[in-house]
């Protein structure tokens, strides 16, 4: 359940704690904790409810995944809820959360489902020692910061298949399998857009409303999260509406090679009702038709409908019909 458990002192130092001195760490409010875990259980989050003063009600969330993003503020401590996102190899979308507990010298992290290892973000924090002394606030910027990039990335990638898929969607031959891409791609795009979307709200409130761990030096870092997840968003939206012209446009492409198809159809059986009709009239064996007796009675039926079937022809090649 822990992947990690640091303290950071003043100076750049810092080092691995025991989850049991984390309460006496915290005291001094020049130390900050920084604590990972992963689908911790409960009875240990009532042991960190006891070590950091939480609230019960934000307790019982960090057990529960499925929670939609937000932030909420109880007492001096603020708990964040943010969804997580990376692609796979097999190019699909894995979606996780993370819970984040803040206050003026500790931040926790409870990640849940698929997710990947804060480590890198934690070993790129520590080479600016000079930031990590601003406490829990550099650490979640780069916490968040990390998030809203793989969402960036996630976009950038999709945005790749749709050019592709755009290729398939302009013809007039109906893709079943582009379709159903299409579909897949219009629920993925939905699920980063709504998963981007509340970082903006809750980086405007971690700048308006907490100074206490958000100093003004920390508020461009901020901003600039904000403005990435305002980037994802604007992709995501911009993607699911090209998705959805492209569609159309296809739709109405396939409607009008069918169209064209039964229009062909509809020429070929209007110059075929000429020769039916004559023939059927012979079939009828009347006795008194008088060119039945007639030398030239036979060609010059036949003439005469070869000659109404090619007028016809001309007719509607001349009007686009055939």
């Amino acid at each position: 359940m822990i992947v990690n458990s640091m303290v950071y002192r003043p100076g750049g130092d810092f080092e691995v704690i025991n989850v049991e001195d984390i309460s006496d760490a915290i005291k001094s409010p020049d130390n900050f904790v920084w604590l990972g875990l992963w689908q911790p259980d409960p009875p240990f989050m009532q042991n960190m409810q006891a070590e950091f003063g939480l609230h019960e009600l934000a307790i019982e969330d960090a057990l529960t995944a499925h929670q939609r993003p937000k932030i909420d503020q109880y007492g001096e401590s603020i708990f964040i809820v943010v969804k997580t996102a990376y692609m796979t190899e097999e190019g699909r979308i894995d979606f996780g959360e993370t819970h984040f507990f803040v206050g003026k010298n500790y931040l926790i992290s409870v990640r849940h489902g698929p997710s990947q290892s804060y480590a890198p973000v934690r070993m790129r924090a520590q080479e600016r020692p000079e930031m990590l002394e601003e406490g829990p606030g550099y650490a979640l910027y780069c916490l968040l910061d990390f998030i809203v990039d793989h969402y960036l990335e996630i976009t950038a990638s999709l945005g790749e298949r749709i050019t592709k898929l755009e290729e398939r969607m302009f013809r007039s031959e109906f893709d079943k399998q582009a379709m159903q891409d299409v579909y897949t791609l219009r629920r993925q795009l939905l699920e980063i857009r709504n998963a981007a979307l509340p970082v903006n709200e809750i980086c405007n409130q971690l700048i308006r409303l907490h100074e206490d761990i958000f100093p003004k030096s920390l508020r461009p870092y901020l901003r600039d999260v904000q403005d990435h997840a305002h980037h994802a968003v604007m992709d995501a939206e911009n993607m699911h509406e090209m998705l959805t012209s492209a569609m159309h446009v296809n739709l109405a492409l396939v409607t009008v090679q069918q169209n064209e198809v039964t229009k062909r159809l509809a020429g070929w059986g209007a110059i075929l009702v000429i020769p039916t009709i004559v023939f059927s009239m012979y079939g009828m064996n009347f006795e008194h038709m008088p060119e039945i007796q007639s030398a030239y009675g036979y060609p010059v039926t036949i003439g005469g409908t070869f000659l109404a079937c090619y007028l016809l022809y001309r007719k509607l090649r001349k009007t686009g019909w055939l």
